[in-house]
């Protein structure tokens, strides 16, 4: 057996003592080259795989971050070495052109995959769920008009952002953008940042003092006797105001004690009301504007629209000199600046028709982007107050009579069981506090329906300024000028009036077909609705042949309406005060008006 077991090694020994040299060195070749090529294969891949993961680590936005502190805004700042070693060198430079390559590399796939809005994203990586808010960002900037409008109106109709999305937008937004957000109805307050803070109070504070400095401030020559009475007046109680606080004999008679009878027990928040009365008729006039927000005012009007939170008249005052105010472009910035955006994007949307109307107002004086018209003090748009797509074809003017007011005149009929609680939990449908703005603009959206507001000081009756005794005609030309401001006699027009608002309707179109200016408010009225005017048998016609005209009179001025020999005259048992207050949006007096504003507007509207 070991014979045959040595035999067989000696055969295999025989059979592989000649092995073939060339087909030896072959396949150790084809080895070493495999092994070679394998190790940089394996090494290339790995060494790539780690530097694009690097790549995207230090490109990506870490949201977790973000999510936790949605308040902040974070800069990333990618740290470098100052070991000189690890900045220079083969890798270094190795690592530094394949960063290049795939940042090539990401900004082709963008300009595939995203189109013309590659730009912002060449440079950084950001997650899919964040390219909606920079791309509205971005859009929102463009010097196309279309296209920055139609991006404010997509990030309004946004409502599934995250806090923080919507403090991006905030904090990255230009001042347009953020007066056309204030100025969307669907947008979300978190769109807007608080204002800036205030300096804290001290304990010697008086913000009464503050507003006597600033109305001492302003210039107090070749002003109109009633501002300087209203600034006086102010100046006078604000000094005794203060005296009291220190000390004074505020409570045993003089000037004082009459007016703290008179006006309440807290005389400091009348006092304010005089310096803000003051102060809104300063506003009127641009270079004073000036001033007060070279001295402070803006901030100061911000500190005691806060402190007043819960006195509306006050808060009113204040957004009427803020809209004042806007009524100057230069003065657009500091306004935006001091934070007043915000505010009055918070008032737009209170539930209070005077004070959404009032921050209405203000913005549309500050948006340059879609409104063209400036709406002076006085003049309030009721419909539409915020932006629309809705194409306006016509106006409609409301002018209140003696002791009336832009709202209150045309409130719903006050039920005798009904308290002042029950109005507001009422449907609009069923009541109202002013029915042009609900009834009207839901009936006829295509209007844009005004309230005017001026003082009914036209004689002694309760007149606010001793020195004021202001005819008809100085009414009626001071607001034709407002209206033609505001872009009255652009489109065609309907007046509806009420008691000596008539007299002032009239008189203004008398006034304005003899200057050629005005024509335009001539030619584009279409009628005139009279609620309880006394014509005392003046004849309409005279004022234009074209214009229909409806009137209503009340029982008190029913002797002075007869036969006038023009338009539809519908007696009406309302007494004077109630015949432009319907009961319900199906009484005959709404229904009548809405039908005669119909009727007459009825070609404009199809145009």
């Amino acid at each position: 057996m070991s014979l045959a077991a040595y035999c067989v090694i000696c055969c295999r020994r025989i059979g592989t003592s000649t092995p073939s040299p060339k087909s030896n060195t072959y396949w150790r070749d084809v080895r070493k080259i495999i092994k070679f090529t394998g190790s940089l294969i394996l090494g290339g891949s790995l060494f790539l795989t780690y530097e694009v993961l690097a790549l995207k680590k230090s490109l990506t936005l870490d949201t977790q971050v973000v999510e936790r502190e949605k308040m902040k805004s974070y800069i990333y700042v990618h740290t470098v070495s100052l070991d000189k070693r690890e900045n220079h060198g083969i890798t270094y430079q190795a690592r530094k052109e394949l960063h290049k390559a795939v940042r090539k590399v990401l900004a082709t796939s963008a300009k595939i995959l995203r189109g013309p809005f590659a730009d912002p994203f060449s440079t950084v990586d950001v997650e899919d769920h964040e390219c909606a808010v920079w791309l509205l960002l971005r859009k929102s900037k463009l010097d196309d008009r279309t296209a920055r409008l139609q991006a404010v109106q997509e990030m309004s109709e946004t409502h599934h952002w995250h806090d923080y999305q919507y403090r991006i937008i905030a904090q990255a937004c230009d001042p347009r953008t953020l007066i056309g957000l204030a100025r969307s109805k669907e947008s979300d307050l978190r769109f807007f940042l608080p204002p800036p803070s205030l300096p804290s109070l001290t304990e010697d504070y008086s913000i009464e003092e503050e507003l006597r400095q600033l109305l001492a401030s302003l210039p107090q020559t070749e002003l109109d006797e009633c501002i300087q009475y209203f600034t006086s007046l102010a100046l006078s109680e604000s000094s005794q105001s203060l005296a009291a606080q220190k000390g004074g004999l505020w409570c045993f008679g003089g000037n004082g004690l009459p007016y703290a009878e008179s006006f309440g027990e807290v005389p400091s928040a009348t006092v304010e009301m005089f310096c803000l009365e003051a102060l809104i008729k300063h506003s009127e006039m641009p270079t004073h504007c000036d001033q007060i927000e070279a001295n402070g005012g803006l901030q100061l009007l911000q500190r005691l629209y806060r402190l007043h939170k819960d006195c509306p008249k006050i808060q009113r005052n204040i957004m009427r000199i803020i809209g004042n105010m806007a009524l100057n472009e230069h003065l657009h910035s500091p306004i935006v600046r001091s934070g007043w955006v915000s505010l009055l994007a918070e008032a737009m949307k209170s539930p209070h028709i005077m004070e959404a109307s009032h921050a209405a107002r203000s913005l549309a004086n500050l948006d340059r982007d879609t409104v063209r018209e400036k709406y002076q003090d006085g003049v309030y748009v009721l419909h539409p107050q915020y932006r629309t797509s809705q194409p306006i074809k016509a106006d409609v003017l409301f002018i209140h009579g003696l002791m009336g007011a832009a709202f209150k005149t045309w409130r719903q009929q006050d039920a005798e069981h009904q308290g002042p609680t029950d109005e507001a939990s009422e449907d609009e449908a069923r009541h109202t506090t002013c029915w042009p703005k609900t009834w009207l603009a839901r009936d006829c959206p295509a209007l844009r329906i005004i309230s005017v507001e001026y003082d009914t000081s036209l004689s002694d009756w309760r007149a606010r300024c001793p020195m004021e005794r202001k005819s008809i005609a100085f009414r009626s030309n001071e607001l034709l000028r407002k209206l033609r401001a505001a872009g009255v006699g652009d489109r065609p027009l309907i007046w509806v009036s009420h008691s000596m608002g008539g007299l002032l309707v009239k008189k203004m179109l008398l006034e304005a077909s003899k200057k050629p200016e005005m024509n335009t408010v001539i030619n584009n009225t279409r009628g005139i609705v009279f609620y309880s005017v006394p014509h005392h048998g003046s004849h309409l016609a005279e004022y234009s042949v074209n214009i229909r005209y409806l009137l209503f009179p009340s029982l008190e001025v029913k002797e002075l309406s007869k036969d006038l020999g023009i338009g539809d005259l519908i007696p009406v048992d309302v007494n004077h005060l109630n015949i432009c207050k319907p009961k319900q949006k199906d009484a005959f007096l709404y229904q009548r008006t809405l039908q005669f504003i119909r009727e007459t507007l009825a070609k404009d509207l199809e145009n």
